[in-house]
């Protein structure tokens, strides 16, 4: 039985873990909307949202009755590039893309809130501890865990794949991919995060059945005593660490 309450808020890390997120439709949305004044229409019957820039050259189209579950999509229009998210992408790795997207056509308002990447995703990932393996198709990074991996090759419908997979029939799986002539920059920002130690508030009944029950993610609750619930998070993961190092000697 969980410590904790199937409607009570978690932190969750690494993020690749978390899942999508249910309520978290507006961190995605959201800022294109209420900051930067993107045109929007709303189906309330099917919850399909569809976004537009001013300009009318990116477009952003969040569709959950998708039958093959990928719910989220970005295009532009030229040169044409499309971005899509299935279903338990997690969304805080989403919203980090869709932010950046004005500044992308030139929209500075609010940049110093919205911070770009500025590594590239080969250089994240070394920092990060991702394992890397040469195939003849191109390179693979893969997570610790060695569930998550970010595929860049010359595939040419799409040269860069994320993918979370655990073969435990549960539902854990998602796909992030990108066309060619996507931004490197927007690989990279999906990246930054995604891989980021800063964990991701849930609903613990969202987690992925996999991260609440396999020892693979750490969760910690998210209201406690102390005054930062992320230091508490940190200090929590800096124990598992230490242990984790003994155990090994």
């Amino acid at each position: 039985m969980s410590d904790f309450a199937a409607n009570g808020l978690v932190l969750v890390s690494p993020q690749y873990l978390a899942g999508g997120g249910i309520n978290k439709i507006n961190d995605v949305v959201g800022p294109l909307i209420h900051l930067f004044s993107w045109p929007y229409q709303h189906d309330r019957h099917s919850g399909r949202i569809e976004v537009d820039s001013p300009c009318g050259s990116v477009f952003l189209d969040f569709a959950p009755d998708r039958q093959d579950g990928m719910w989220w999509t970005i295009a532009h229009h030229d040169p044409y590039w499309q971005i899509r998210f299935s279903r338990q992408t997690p969304s805080e790795a989403i919203a980090s893309v869709t932010m950046t997207l004005p500044q992308l056509l030139g929209d500075r308002r609010h940049a110093d809130c919205i911070p770009l990447a500025t590594k590239s995703v080969a250089s994240l990932a070394e920092g990060r501890g991702w394992n890397v393996t040469a195939t003849a198709a191109g390179v693979i990074w893969k997570s610790p865990d060695k569930h998550c991996a970010v595929e860049h090759s010359a595939d040419p419908y799409h040269p860069w794949q994320i993918t979370h997979s655990v073969h435990d029939g549960l539902d854990t799986h998602w796909t992030a991919t990108f066309t060619p002539d996507t931004p490197d920059r927007l690989v990279a920002q999906f990246f930054t995060h995604l891989a980021s130690s800063i964990p991701a508030t849930r609903v613990y009944r969202e987690v992925p059945v996999i991260a609440q029950t396999s020892g693979s993610a750490l969760i910690s609750p998210a209201k406690v005593t102390t005054a930062n619930p992320y230091s508490h998070h940190a200090v929590t993961q800096a124990a598992l660490a230490h242990a984790q190092t003994r155990q090994r000697r």
